[in-house]
């Protein structure tokens, strides 16, 4: 069975220039003490943690 409301006539699209616009302005309204939480990397592949110790080792910070 197809549904009967099409994404079309629920949502519209939003351009990457306006997402940008209101991420930053959600962010200015949290303030600049707020802090995204960044993950604790449980369920990461050994390749991924290669990868991010490389970019570590190289100076970079990920």
């Amino acid at each position: 069975m197809t549904s009967k409301r099409s994404v079309k006539d629920s949502q519209q699209a939003v351009s990457l220039d306006d997402f940008g616009r209101e991420a930053l302005r959600r962010r200015a309204a949290l303030g600049p003490d707020f802090a995204i939480p960044r993950n604790a990397g449980q369920n990461r592949t050994a390749s991924k943690k290669a990868l991010l110790k490389a970019i570590e080792a190289a100076g970079g910070k990920w």
